[in-house]
């Protein structure tokens, strides 16, 4: 049995990361806690509404009801990057060259690095934004589909719509695809790298019974594994037109317990899978071998995330239930 290392928090935690080896945890109230020779707390917002890993500067973004989005850095320094008064900013992303996207009503807005804000009008308000892994563009997600921007260029808008509400976008890790989570217990997806003059080409899938709030790509991106279900739900991506008449993988099932946060490991294809009763799996795509990370505990599994080197997975839980547990061990 791997070992684990508990932290026990107050409320709902919001996200799980790592920079280096140093776990930090960012919670709704506000705080953002790290495990860095003790347990360190530094205050961000008040009320945080989102936060995800600046993977270029190793740094944690974070967004909030006070209209700000910071920076948190390594040793817990908190740095001011825009602030939009009396403005909810829960949408946000890290993108290359040192961009963040954060979505303010009907717009999408990208702060470049040397501080440049570049802002784009949706036609409804933005519920979620995604950077594509190459050159400098963003995916909205929006009621009625997704909107494609290129940052720094003057290119037209490209309109991915599918009726409904689109809730979370993502990219594939070669780009060849955009895929959001809807309202309606579903996803939907799009193949991107058409020939020229041809509309990008629909994915649906569904069959989940309750909404997915939690995606992660496998490390090559040949699979797209998701919560929603009594497993994990896991998608295959490596033929030229993904999922369409592929059945997923089911793993990790365990009765009618729901998964509700899936994480792929960033060099083999396993995937740690949390449940609502606070149990953690890790199971390998090849054979299904499952390992069991962590009993049951107290609160549904709300986030988790992977050290760069793979050996530690940081996990929390809407309970305030935390931790990390060291595979090595």
């Amino acid at each position: 049995m791997p070992t684990v290392a508990p932290l026990d928090l107050e409320g709902h935690i919001a996200g799980a990361h790592f920079l280096g080896d140093v776990p930090f945890f960012a919670a709704s109230s506000g705080e953002v806690h790290r495990l860095d020779m003790g347990h360190k707390t530094v205050a961000v917002h008040e009320g945080l509404l989102a936060s995800t890993k600046d993977e270029g500067s190793n740094t944690l973004l974070t967004s909030g009801e006070d209209g700000k989005v910071n920076r948190v850095h390594a040793d817990g320094r908190v740095e001011l990057l825009a602030e939009e008064p009396r403005k909810w900013i829960s949408v946000l992303a890290a993108g290359p060259q040192g961009a963040i996207a954060y979505g303010v009503g009907k717009e999408s807005r990208v702060r470049l690095a040397d501080g440049t804000v570049k802002s784009f009008a949706e036609q409804r308000t933005v519920e979620a934004i995604a950077f594509a892994p190459k050159g400098l563009r963003i995916a909205a997600a929006r009621y009625n589909g997704v909107t494609l921007h290129w940052v720094l260029t003057a290119g037209a808008p490209i309109d991915l719509d599918w009726k409904g509400a689109h809730n979370a976008v993502t990219f594939s890790p070669d780009g060849r695809f955009v895929v959001t989570a809807m309202q309606e217990n579903a996803l939907h997806g799009w193949k991107i790298d058409v020939k020229p003059g041809e509309e990008a080409r629909h994915m649906r899938m569904t069959g989940y019974p309750a909404k997915v709030k939690s995606l992660s790509w496998s490390v090559k991106g040949k699979w797209l594994a998701s919560s929603g279900a009594p497993a994990a739900i896991v998608w295959p991506f490596s033929a030229k037109d993904g999922p369409m008449g592929k059945p997923p993988l089911e793993l990790g099932t365990r009765g009618n317990i729901m998964a509700t946060a899936v994480s792929c490991h960033p060099a083999e294809e396993v995937v740690a899978i949390g449940f609502i009763d606070g149990m953690i799996l890790l199971v390998r795509l090849a054979d299904e071998k499952e390992v069991v990370l962590r009993r049951p505990g107290k609160g549904a599994i709300t986030a988790m995330a992977w050290s760069k080197s793979g050996k530690l997975l940081a996990f929390a839980s809407e309970s305030g239930d935390c931790g990390v547990v060291d595979i090595a061990g």
